[in-house]
């Protein structure tokens, strides 16, 4: 054997043993038996490409998390004030065990009296955040995954450098990864005229495995303390624009009362996590005017520190708590086992069940994933539409008509497990009733799904699925 044939023998047995001692590290890690096995067939199969899929998203770094969750406790302890002054009693009795669990879990106290408001349509949504942020007296707080530098994204910078140059306290956090297509300028422009600005988990090369499997996919806002976003849209032109295929369908809410304090909090702690101090907090926590019972809620964040995955369990209640209805709208439906479990339960047991999907989404290897898990809903009576009229972005789950959960999570482990999430739990009937009435407009834009016809497509296809299904830890 020549000297090049034993070195690629010699890569061989090494790339070998370097596989064999990751599978070891992972089975060892005790992880949800799924993504185990999951990664154990990738790197058997695609040992190549298999450990670099590995490197970049499938090391657990929860020690560092736990670290950041410590400096976040204090960070509650001695700068935030005391929330438990503005939590309320009064939401629906049939609620109770959730509202205690998620009290339990994340420290979310039911904040009542307020105003919320559905957009489902981004110029719509836009034209009033801006007007709210042109009217701002004292501070705008903006979280956003995705800040693109187009012309949506050149109209909000206008906006906040001129909010600056008022006096008003401008802060603005952004994914580093979400946003990686925009300039660095875009947002040195913005420092530069005196708003603040930071990245959230800074991509760098000797660190990128670890940082680019934890994400910040919240997309909310805080103004003044008295008003608050929390949804679906990032700032990008295709939330006003659309895509190739048809219109952008996405969810945002817009609160103004006291559920704003629970975004607030999230933001702060975020704050503190990329910029490493805070300002004084008391300003940021004003009187509101309003003082009614309307629409307890309670404002869920989730992410790699947490532990419990709030979100994933406080959406498992949900379903497993249902009487009668639930209606789910997700652009990406890879459910955990146990979220999987409760829908086929609940539907066994009588409650009336529907999924919108998109027809095409922004990723067609999510779309072969999320087409995977359709013959298991169809087969327990569970209604499936795929929308048909361009994107649906939206993220909802509406319980017999009296509880709405909206937020930026979508249904998929990576937003149960990985990646910083909010969302906001509203006991109200007539909002809950206003979801409902979206949901049904756009199943009048979207296709049923039929088991028997559904299981005629083309073998290639389903087994394309399947594939994609064994991928579900990356996607």
């Amino acid at each position: 054997m020549d000297t090049k044939a034993w070195i690629i023998f010699l890569l061989q047995i090494i790339l070998i043993i370097i596989i064999i001692q990751i599978i070891c590290v992972i089975i060892s890690e005790n992880r949800n038996p799924n993504k185990t096995i999951s990664w154990i067939l990738i790197l058997t199969f695609l040992p190549g490409i298999g450990l670099l899929l590995y490197f970049l998203f499938g090391e657990e770094h929860r020690k560092k998390y736990k670290i950041v969750k410590k400096l976040s406790r204090g960070l509650n302890v001695d700068a935030l004030p005391d929330m438990h002054l503005f939590s309320s009693s009064c939401y629906p009795e049939e609620y109770e065990k959730l509202v205690r669990l998620l009290q339990t879990l994340n420290d979310a106290l039911v904040l009542a009296g307020n105003k919320v408001s559905f957009y489902v349509d981004g110029k719509e949504k836009f034209r009033q955040f801006f007007e709210d942020i042109s009217r701002a007296k004292h501070h705008i707080h903006i979280l956003y995954y995705k800040i693109i530098d187009d012309k949506l994204g050149q109209e909000f910078k206008d906006i906040l450098i001129r909010k600056a140059k008022e006096g008003i306290e401008v802060r603005v956090i952004y994914d580093d990864v979400g946003s990686l297509r925009t300039k660095k300028h875009y947002f040195s422009e913005l420092k530069k005229e005196g708003v603040e600005v930071e990245p959230y988990l800074q991509v760098r090369i000797p660190r990128i495995a670890r940082r680019l499997n934890y994400r910040n996919h919240r997309k909310l806002a805080v103004i003044d303390g008295i008003i608050g976003y929390i949804g679906g849209m990032n700032i990008a032109d295709c939330y006003v624009e659309g895509v190739s295929w048809g219109i952008w369908r996405d969810m945002q809410l817009r609160i103004e009362g006291k559920g704003t304090y629970g975004l607030q909090k999230v933001f702060l702690l975020d704050w503190y996590f990329a910029h490493k101090t805070v300002p004084e907090i008391a300003p940021y926590f004003p009187p509101v005017e309003h003082d009614s019972d309307k629409n307890p809620l309670q404002v869920i964040s989730s992410g790699p520190v947490d532990i419990y995955n709030c979100i994933e369990k406080g959406i498992f209640q949900a379903i497993t708590s249902a009487r009668k209805s639930i209606y789910i709208q997700t652009p990406y439906f890879i459910p955990s086992e146990n979220i999987l479990q409760a829908l086929q339960t609940s539907a066994m047991s009588g409650v009336d069940i529907h999924i919108v999907i998109p027809k095409k989404s922004d990723n067609y290897f999510v779309d072969g994933a999320t087409y995977s898990f359709v013959k298991d809903l169809l087969n327990y009576n569970i209604h499936v539409y795929l929308y048909c009229k361009g994107f649906i972005h939206s993220k909802c789950l509406i319980i017999d008509e009296s509880l709405t959960i909206s937020g930026s999570a979508n249904m998929d482990i990576r937003s149960f497990e990985l990646s910083f999430e909010s969302n906001v739990f509203i006991y109200d009937k007539e909002t809950a009733e206003e979801a409902t009435l979206i949901f049904w407009n756009d199943v009048k834009d979207s296709l049923k799904l039929n088991l028997k016809n559904w299981l005629r497509r083309p073998l290639w296809r389903r087994f394309f699925e399947s594939v994609m299904r064994i991928f579900t830890p990356l996607l």
